[in-house]
């Protein structure tokens, strides 16, 4: 019999903790925020959702990337391009120049045809859209180059740096390679 009486003493004692512990009044009275046993059909309120209940919203698309966009564009650019072989070398300095894709008489680029259609191909190449992320990248090393291009590519501001430190970075160099008219690495 002692142990009926505490069996049900707990019962209570559960009963009144958890209905202190629901979003309701604070009176201990159970809630009506579920469903009514003694309701022959569905709720109308809606429910809270169970523990394991995926209740997440999904995350919104990842935003491009300010600047240029990808794909063709009107090929129009004026551009000052740094190059650094080395920590011991001078640094070379060209400008570029294009209207339509087609290099200016104000440009002093090695290749500047090239460089005025690869421009106009994919102005985007100036905007490498892995600076500043998680992007996991290969810690390989392709040498000491720095290069450094500030402007303006079909009316949007353009200053973006170049380095050839992981694999991530090589890559982004070698798209631009015929912008900063060098190829980098080992010649």
């Amino acid at each position: 019999m002692r142990k009926l009486l505490i069996q049900v003493l707990a019962v209570a004692v559960s009963a009144g903790l958890m209905s202190a512990c629901s979003a309701g009044t604070g009176s201990g009275q159970p809630t009506s925020s579920g469903p009514s046993a003694t309701s022959s059909g569905p709720s109308t309120q809606s429910a809270a959702p169970a523990p394991d209940t995926e209740t997440s919203v999904p995350a919104p698309a990842p935003s491009a990337p300010s600047g240029l966009p990808a794909g063709p564009g009107a090929g129009n650019a004026e551009l000052s391009i740094m190059v650094k072989p080395s920590d011991t070398e001078p640094a070379v300095n060209y400008t570029l120049v294009c209207q339509g894709g087609v290099p200016s008489a104000e440009s002093k680029h090695p290749a500047a045809d090239a460089a005025c259609a690869a421009l106009k191909d994919n102005p985007s190449v100036l905007s490498p859209s892995t600076k500043n992320t998680a992007q996991a990248c290969t810690e390989q090393y392709g040498g000491p180059q720095e290069a450094t291009v500030t402007g303006i590519v079909d009316e949007t501001p353009v200053d973006v740096t170049f380095a050839r430190t992981n694999g991530c970075e090589i890559s982004a160099w070698n798209a631009a390679q015929t912008i900063l008219g060098s190829s980098g690495g080992a010649a």
